[in-house]
């Protein structure tokens, strides 16, 4: 009965991969991709793309030929990260409120110490945890992911995209007549998820606190079929709606003006109590909502939901007007999803390990401002050094395109296969506190059955493309080994 299942689960991870067929333009390179994900979702070290080839048992050659990859023109990430969305977009896991998918959206900070890799910036870190630098050097990715599951028993963030938000403006300004301002990491998140919605259709997006800014709400009205639910500062000033117009002169904008926090003292008898599944259990919140004007010369409506969970208040926001009290608490207390799934990211598929450099970079000077460093990056006039450096950009947000799939099969074999774990005995657990798998559970027993595919499933693709890339594919037969 095992068997049979994990042969299920090969069979569906061999279809799943081979829907990305059409993203490469040779069969070599799709190869390279099919070997690529399943080093990343299998390898138990994080030493480079190195841990690749001893997972998989390939050829010393294979090294190159993985490096070479990521910067082929061959593929690009768009195609992929499209044919990514449509996979996901016709799974029934999606998790809905109201009928629409919800996203979430934040940005992540990885330490990089390279001088010649493009991208790296000055970033400052508003981490609490005084063990962490207030500044690093690194890349700052946004990514965007989708809830999937079922609420009350385990949900995911399946990220569908990470990019570069920071330190390549210069870099894509290359070849245009005039350079153009580079939009903020907040508009670009907008955009991101919105991309996701053309695919996915009517969605909400969950975002931090950080994220509730006047460009924020001016790239949302751009893009129907998103809404947003986030938190808003302790500090916000909101408006109530104008008093009707009695006499000459232009209707007013805004009402009278009111501190959001103030309204914790001032509603405190109209405060509802009422249960509410939050940070996965049932609990009793208290909370006070109503509509009012948000925002400097723009004056938006957006819901307000003032919230008192376990003694601390909390300022949540909505742009979508018709979502319940209850449905924005549940909503926002989901958006820490995307925060476990980075983790998993860094900690299970290495998906920050990458060290793609070029020597064309203008060596980066810890001494000058970012804005600097651009500018000396603007300057760069030698196509050939431009096209190098053009491709370790393709190189790193490729990397990490792959990883956050590999992370994302993962997930779905945990949630689609959820029975070949059920047993104990696959990886033992001191204390079992969900009935679904995590994701470094699912990997240790794919790395520890991968030899029930070369044996069960000789002729599937996937089993082909390996077994041609390895050392000794005419040596003794897998099954002895095992």
């Amino acid at each position: 009965m095992a068997i049979a299942m994990s042969k299920k689960m090969w069979e569906w991870v061999n279809g799943t991969l081979m829907e990305f067929r059409h993203c490469f333009s040779n069969k070599r390179s799709f190869g390279w991709f099919v070997v690529i994900m399943l080093g990343l979702m299998l390898r138990t070290d994080t030493i480079g793309l190195t841990g690749i080839v001893r997972e998989l048992s390939l050829l010393g050659s294979a090294y190159a030929a993985i490096l070479h990859f990521f910067r082929a023109e061959s593929w690009h990430t768009v195609m992929v990260r499209t044919a990514w969305l449509r996979i996901v977009s016709k799974l029934p896991l999606l998790y809905r409120v109201a009928g629409r998918a919800v996203l979430v959206g934040d940005g992540v900070k990885q330490s990089k110490e390279g001088k010649h890799m493009p991208g790296v910036v000055k970033l400052h870190q508003e981490s609490e945890n005084s063990a962490k630098g207030s500044y690093i050097f690194g890349h700052m990715f946004g990514g965007i992911g989708v809830l999937l599951g079922h609420a009350g028993q385990k949900l995911y963030c399946l990220l569908l995209s990470l990019k570069l938000h920071e330190g390549v403006g210069a870099i894509h300004g290359w070849g245009k007549e005039e350079a153009e301002e580079e939009e903020s990491h907040v508009v670009k998140m907008i955009k991101d998820a919105f991309e996701a919605v053309q695919i996915l259709g009517p969605s909400l997006l969950l975002l931090d606190r950080l994220y509730l800014t006047i460009p924020m709400l001016k790239a949302l009205a751009a893009k129907p079929g998103l809404q947003v639910v986030t938190k808003a500062k302790s500090n916000a000033t909101a408006y109530y709606d104008p008093k009707p117009k009695t006499g000459p002169g232009a209707k007013a904008k805004k009402g009278e003006s009111v501190k959001v926090a103030s309204l914790f003292q001032t509603k405190a008898s109209e405060f509802v109590t009422e249960a509410a599944y939050v940070y996965g259990k049932v609990q009793s919140v208290r909370y006070y909502s109503l509509d009012l004007l948000w925002g400097k010369k723009l004056y938006q409506k957006l819901r307000f939901v003032l919230v008192i969970l376990d003694g601390r208040a909390n300022i949540l926001v909505s742009t979508d007007l018709t979502l319940t009290p209850i449905q924005i608490i549940e909503l926002y207390c989901c958006r820490f999803k995307i925060e476990c799934a980075f983790r998993e990211l860094k900690q299970v598929v290495a998906g920050f390990s990458y060290r793609f450099w070029s020597k064309s970079m203008p060596k980066l000077s810890r001494y000058k401002s970012n804005a600097a460093n651009q500018e000396r990056l603007a300057a760069l006039t030698d196509e050939d050094a431009q096209a190098h450096i053009e491709s370790t950009v393709r190189a790193i947000e490729g990397y990490a395109l792959l990883s956050a799939i590999a992370l994302g099969l993962l997930q779905l074999i945990s949630l689609l296969f959820s029975d070949l774990f059920t047993n104990g005995r696959t990886r033992f657990m001191r204390t079992v506190s969900n009935a679904i798998p995590s994701e470094a559970t699912v990997a240790d027993y794919m790395r520890k059955n991968i030899y029930q595919l070369f044996r069960f499933l000789p002729d599937l693709a996937i089993t082909t493309i390996i077994r041609e890339r390895q050392n000794d594919p005419d040596g003794p037969p897998f099954e002895q080994v095992s």
